[in-house]
């Protein structure tokens, strides 16, 4: 670094400055960042960094193309120009199992007229899920960055390229025109850091690393693709005005050379078998690279060869795509967690090593059961083979749509030595009160009812859920928070919240993440829910087996709070016409039932409900106008085929008419509508002096024939 001072240098000092600066700070960069191998002390880059800032400011119409102060990112742009691709940028043809591998291979041959037997290498290659970037160097200098856009024309990003520290400014050794491609991509630990900054700073979230590396490089500001991790893989070329070498791999290690990032996980095969083998082997590794993959590239390695082969409209002969299965994926089982479900169910919760399974990352798994664990069905036969399921087992991740994802096998053959099979917990981690597996239930289950935090915490999150109470400002976290502090330990205290504390508003507004304006209108929405309906407030309750549709079948046929509360009450025995008249309510089960009952008699549950039932108003069902309706009140049965209508129309037309349908016949049946194949329950309406009639008459009865 020169020691004149910057008010003495002349112009062409100045210049040549600028340019040896530029050189040495991409050096240290490089050091630093790609190789971990930094050269000089932070001091000492600062100050290089200092003099160049100094320059510039006083020669601003020296800025160079390649200017460390260009990393730091310039101002906001309108949009980004459009750059029409000298060489077209193509996708690749893609295989999807061995026997497309090998189609690929015998197409290749017949093509150039090679024997089946004739020496052909390939490489094989990770396929980065990120995005496409063309880096365009003219005498070793960064000029040009652009996306694929539709393979023709694409989007000028060179701005935010230059922020990326694995792509350099300058090359040496590289043709006149070097058009050089790869992905730019986010690693997963980076991925995980940025939602997790994103999120403190209440910013948007990404779904995987692949639309964060997408979003983060297509921002018109660059100094925010600055802030933003992300990497760039070099695998490929267009436009050239020399050569780079004679084969692909060769190409590939020159490119390296020059200071571009390359996978290792590279390699040169001599055969469909060889290719499909190294596939194998990175698809093992895939959960360990630290970044997303979705397959693995093959190419001929001899490009005079791809240069015969040339493409086809879209895609190049000499390449292929195999992708991985989308929805599975290998990873580690680093731990086995167990969570404590609003009815106490013990859950366990496979933590894993994150890894993309169809577009999402995942880094939880369920893992249903301790027979599921175990390597058993709920009827005790072996499922996987019998193969259980231990921490550090090396796992399949199976996922589907947006089902929940889960543990779908395991490889024994990488199972650790001291792995140890997993004892499933017998006590509740959060309340210590004895977990039971009661006969024929799959689940074990925390006996501390209220007692348990994490059961209390959970209903207390379903109560204010979207079906249940819903109510605006309350949420799960805020749930989590008021629990935490004492303020809300079931649901009664939501209604007391503004009497208790300050009268609440003082003391709200003056905690983290409260205003006086977001604590008024959180007490505002909690007493616009104090009115509201029946079947909201069944389903709030949370009682095992009740879900949402049930609660509105228990409201409307009970009409009222006062009529549900006494007829639960009357069939706590489960026996009598109380416990009957809840049987034949269509879709309520035994195991429903007795769950029903069970909660509103129990002592502690019910005082619960009772406190909470004391701040409401509960609306009474909304019944149909059921005035000069020959069916009211009536318990229909619809059973065989209907052939006029189906059997959900049916029902509706019944319930809107005030029948009550049910799906079994007994005692208290009044009609069984029977089409034909009726079997059983016709018999049975029979015998018990039902009236039985056919669809027609059904409809003529009701007045729709």
């Amino acid at each position: 670094m020169s020691g004149k001072a910057v008010d003495a240098l002349d112009e062409t000092e100045a210049r040549a400055e600028l340019e040896k600066l530029a050189s040495e700070i991409g050096a240290a960069n490089r050091a630093y960042h790609t190789e971990d191998a930094p050269d000089i002390s932070d001091a000492d880059y600062d100050a290089l960094k200092r003099r160049n800032a100094a320059i510039e400011a006083r020669f601003p119409h020296l800025v160079r193309a390649d200017s460390p102060s260009q990393k730091v990112g310039a101002a906001p742009a309108d949009g980004f120009s459009k750059v029409r691709h000298a060489v077209r940028m193509l996708s690749l043809s893609n295989a999807f199992d061995a026997e497309d591998v090998t189609d690929f291979d015998a197409g290749i041959r017949r093509y150039l007229g090679l024997e089946a037997d004739a020496a052909l290498d390939y490489t094989a290659e990770p396929k980065i899920d990120g995005l496409s970037l063309s880096l365009r160097y003219e005498n070793g200098v960064l000029v040009q960055a652009a996306t694929r856009g539709d393979g023709a024309e694409g989007e000028n990003v060179t701005a935010n390229a230059r922020t990326l520290d694995d792509i350099p400014e300058q090359i040496g050794d590289a043709p006149d025109v070097l058009e050089v491609r790869g992905e730019v991509y986010m690693g997963h630990a980076d991925f995980a850091d940025l939602n997790a900054r994103q999120t403190a700073r209440g910013g948007k979230t990404f779904a995987n690393p692949r639309n964060a590396a997408a979003g983060s490089l297509r921002q018109l500001d660059a100094s925010i693709t600055r802030d933003r991790p992300l990497k760039f893989f070099a695998y490929s070329w267009g436009e050239l005005s020399a050569p780079l070498a004679e084969t692909q791999m060769q190409a590939i290690a020159r490119l390296n050379a020059m200071g571009f990032q390359t996978n290792p996980w590279t390699a040169l095969c001599d055969s469909p078998d060889a290719m499909l083998a190294h596939y194998a082997q990175i698809e093992e590794q895939r959960a360990t690279l630290g970044y997303d993959i979705d397959g693995v590239v093959y190419k001929v390695n001899d490009l005079a060869l791809q240069e015969r082969l040339g493409f086809r409209s879209t895609t190049p002969r000499w390449a292929i795509a195999h992708k991985f299965p989308a929805e599975l994926a290998w990873t580690w089982l680093e731990a086995i967690d167990i969570q404590v479900g609003r009815t106490g169910a013990l859950s366990p919760v496979a933590r894993l090593q994150p890894v993309t399974v169809g577009g999402v990352v995942v880094s939880n798994a369920t893992l249903h059961n301790e027979d599921y664990i175990e390597g058993r069905d709920a009827n005790g036969q072996p499922i996987r083979e019998g193969r259980d399921i231990r921490v550090g087992d090396w796992v399949q991740v199976y996922r589907a749509g947006d089902v929940i994802p889960k543990i779908a096998d395991v490889d024994l053959a990488k199972r650790p030595a001291d792995a140890k099979p997993y004892v499933f917990a017998e006590r509740c981690p959060e309340c210590g009160s004895a977990a039971i597996r009661e006969d024929g239930d799959a689940v074990r289950r925390c006996t501390g009812g209220l007692i348990c935090p994490a059961q209390a915490v959970e209903k207390l999150k379903h109560f204010v859920s979207r079906a249940a109470f819903d109510i605006d400002g309350l949420g799960a976290k805020q749930v989590e928070q008021f629990y935490r502090d004492g303020w809300v330990k079931e649901p009664a205290d939501i209604f007391e919240l503004q009497a208790h504390y300050g009268a609440g508003l003082q003391q709200l507004k003056n905690r983290e993440g409260w205003g006086e304006k977001s604590a008024q209108n959180l007490f505002d929405a909690i007493d616009d829910r104090r009115r509201i309906p029946l079947g909201r407030v069944i389903f709030a309750l949370g009682i095992r087996h009740v879900g949402e549709q049930a609660s509105n079948l228990l409201a409307r046929h009970y009409g009222t709070w006062d009529a549900f509360e006494t007829a639960t009450q009357e069939a706590a025995d489960q026996i009598g016409p109380a416990w009957e008249d809840l049987l034949a309510i269509d879709g309520v089960g035994q195991v429903m039932a007795q769950s029903l009952v069970s909660t509103m008699t129990q002592e502690a549950e019910r005082a619960s409900i009772d406190r909470l039932v004391a701040h409401l108003q509960i609306e009474a069902a909304e019944l149909p106008d059921t005035d000069d309706s020959p069916v009211a009140g009536k318990t229909v049965v619809f059973t065989g085929t209907l052939e006029r209508m189906t059997r959900a129309e049916a029902k509706a037309r019944a319930e809107a008419l005030g029948a009550k349908v049910s799906g079994s016949v007994s005692k208290k049946t009044d009609i069984v509508v029977a089409g034909p194949g009726a079997g059983s329950k016709e018999t049975k309406a029979r015998d018990l002096g039902v009236t039985v009639m056919d669809e027609e008459a059904w409809l003529a009865l009701i007045g729709q024939g």
